[in-house]
């Protein structure tokens, strides 16, 4: 770690890193003069053995995504970037759109040329506003200086990028949800297939990648896929943005290469539990399945270990909880949350969200048994993996883990357990 070079965080502490004259000082656009030496193809198949997974939760290896997009349909071809970061407990793509706007306009470029893009379309989420102020300056300054517009730097490459403000829809954040709200209908998601890559944006082809995915991909470009390979694990190479939040003495974020022990991280960087000893962590955003204290042991960040241990990377972000945590009360805000951010397409997840939420509603209020929380476990299973998007399933998983594990936590608030009844829950 003593001599790691950040990739993604570079310039969140240069003085006006985040404007072209910054940007330039310190390496910015360097990879395009070998991008435009190169092959569209052979950017693929770079980005391809560099196993850059993407960053926005799902893990799906970048490059393989690219070569999806069909090359002889007569459509245009578009690439819409996600930066809706709406998963609650996730906070560190609106950072890098702040401290370093043109490292995103960069990897679009590398994103767009590799697939033969010509238009581009950035999807930030409403309240990032002083992020879309900095994307529109950083995209005026780049089309001004020739690193946008038409016949990039010399190179015959043309291509346009258009920054599209949401309005704070978490559902947004789902891939086709997303293109719809683009096309300027409601974020409902779409049925797949056909997906994105053939039949997209406008009925086009078109590649949704994460803003840290992007941002990756200049280093890869200038340094080659081995270098990036040659960092963290060999499942999970490369660097992430990891962040704390909850019950740590530091809540913030941090970059370094895949593969660090969590608990190193946990109380190296955020200088360890705050207020008790660890209890539980979800490890990647809310809709990761929560794992123990005990679990968090011998757990590493990394796609693989994650996986090993029944939960998800998700976005790297983790929230921490201590041993005065009450899970029945953390869950009722996560079935709260979902159940208002359906769209109510699906019958699963429209009507089992708002069931989850109604019946640990009842726990909560001392009116319920232990038939609830088996109800609880039946509605989950059938909601999971029922539906077009995985908004449900992002709620059934957190239910099913924090019933088994941390069942105590619930069956205080039966009735056969309750000597006084609880204030209500509104």
């Amino acid at each position: 770690m003593a001599d790691f070079e950040p990739q993604l965080t570079k310039r969140f502490n240069v003085k006006d890193g985040h404007t072209l004259k910054g940007y330039l000082a310190t390496g910015g656009y360097e990879s395009l003069k070998k991008l435009f030496t190169m092959k569209p193809t052979e950017v693929i198949e770079e980005v391809k053995a560099s196993n850059l997974k993407g960053r926005g939760g799902a893990g799906f290896p970048t490059g393989m995504k690219w070569s999806f997009v069909p090359q002889n349909t007569g459509k245009p071809i578009y690439l819409a970037v996600n930066a809706d970061e709406g998963e609650p407990g996730t906070f560190t793509d609106r950072y890098m759109l702040f401290n370093d706007p043109h490292l995103l306009l960069e990897g679009i470029i590398c994103a767009c040329f590799a697939i033969n893009s010509h238009t581009a379309y950035i999807y930030v989420r409403g309240e990032f506003y002083e992020q879309i102020q900095r994307l529109n300056a950083a995209i005026d300054e780049a089309k001004k200086a020739n690193y946008l517009g038409k016949n990039i730097q010399g190179s015959g490459f043309d291509l346009e990028i258009y920054v599209h403000r949401g309005a704070g829809a978490y559902i947004c954040g789902e891939e086709t949800g997303l293109l719809e709200s683009l096309e300027g209908k409601p974020g409902k998601p779409r049925i797949k297939p056909p997906f994105p890559a053939v039949v997209g944006l406008f009925g086009c082809p078109t590649i949704i990648n994460n803003v840290k995915t992007l941002c990756s991909v200049p280093w890869i470009i200038a340094n080659g896929a081995k270098a990036y390979a040659a960092l963290g694990t060999q499942e999970s190479p490369g660097t992430h943005v990891f962040g704390l939040s909850g019950h740590v003495n530091q809540t913030g974020y941090w970059e370094m290469p895949f593969g660090m022990p969590f608990m190193d991280f946990l109380n190296n960087y955020g200088k360890g539990v705050k207020g008790g000893k660890l209890k539980a962590v979800i490890p990647g955003g809310s809709s990761c399945p929560v794992l123990t204290a005990q679990e968090c042991e011998d757990l590493t960040l990394s796609y693989e270990s994650m996986k090993a241990h029944g939960t998800m990377f998700g976005t790297g972000c983790g929230i921490i909880m201590n041993e005065h945590t009450d899970m029945a009360k953390v869950l009722k805000n996560l079935t709260h949350f979902y159940s208002h951010e359906s769209c109510g397409q699906c019958t699963p997840c429209r009507e089992g969200t708002a069931w989850e939420d109604r019946l640990l509603k009842k726990i909560l209020n001392g009116e319920a048994t232990a038939k609830e929380l088996d109800l609880m476990l039946e509605v989950a299973d059938n909601m999971e993996g029922k539906t077009i998007c995985v908004l449900s399933s992002a709620l059934a998983m957190p239910v099913r883990s924090f019933l088994k594990k941390f069942r105590g936590d619930f069956e205080k608030y039966l009735v056969k357990n309750t000597v006084a009844v609880p204030e209500k829950v509104q």
